[in-house]
């Protein structure tokens, strides 16, 4: 949830380098989340309705009431292309809020995904789209335009905040979200995980344990783990 009170459409958002989202996008969600400090995860139940799409942008916010899409409509009008729009809810619900029509329209403006913490609908035409999204729920459940809320402002989802602007990374493995100031250096933090991940990949595959690449086997002798030929051989 936001801590504004009085509703609000704000229309300008300061984005990240289109290069540097682009950039974070190649890298997925699981390197970024890592190679920031295991930051950022909006958590399990975030889900793709789709398999095999690798995403990132800028966020757009909107801050909805239960059951009540009227500030995703607000919050097209400021999206632009580039952007995943980033939709939270003031109180829990499973309400599908979004569903081709809406995915048509953000579609047309260059929006390359959704991630809310709530539901979606039309998840096989949303499919048929290329249009990717992330959910707590999938639901026939319609909503109603009845309510005030905000767009681009401070949204929680999943326990993380998410600004207007802020970078999110998805794909299958889940939504992590990059406060805007940090994207370069996590990017460049994400650059030199990979080349690690690369050197490792390269050993594991020559055959090399991980259990001495990583120094793990010292560990365990340091915790006290002995090695036996035989169940019955205690002194290993």
């Amino acid at each position: 949830m936001s801590g504004h009170g009085r509703p609000v459409v704000v229309r300008t958002v300061e984005r990240a380098d289109p290069s540097v989202v682009d950039g974070l996008a190649a890298m997925g969600s699981a390197t970024v989340h890592e190679a920031i400090g295991r930051r950022g995860f909006l958590g399990p139940d975030i889900r793709p309705i789709q398999s095999g799409t690798r995403i990132a942008g800028s966020a757009v916010t909107a801050l909805c009431h239960p059951g009540d899409n009227l500030m995703i409509h607000a919050a097209v009008e400021t999206c632009q292309p580039g952007d995943i729009l980033v939709v939270a809810v003031s109180a829990p619900s499973t309400h599908g809020f979004f569903g081709d029509l809406l995915g048509t329209s953000v579609q047309a403006r260059g929006v390359r995904g959704l991630v809310i913490d709530a539901g979606v609908r039309d998840t096989a035409e949303l499919r048929a789209m290329g249009f990717p999204a992330w959910s707590r729920h999938v639901s026939c459940q319609g909503t109603v335009k009845a309510t005030a809320g905000s767009v681009n402002v401070p949204v929680v989802v999943g326990g993380q905040l998410v600004g207007p602007g802020d970078v999110v990374c998805a794909d299958d493995d889940g939504v992590v979200v990059v406060a805007r100031p940090e994207a370069g250096w996590a990017l460049e933090m994400s650059r030199q995980r990979v080349a690690k991940e690369e050197d490792a990949r390269e050993r594991l595959a020559a055959g090399e344990l991980g259990l001495d690449m990583y120094g793990l086997r010292r560990q365990l002798v340091d915790m006290g783990v002995h090695w036996a030929d035989t169940p019955d051989d205690p002194a290993g």
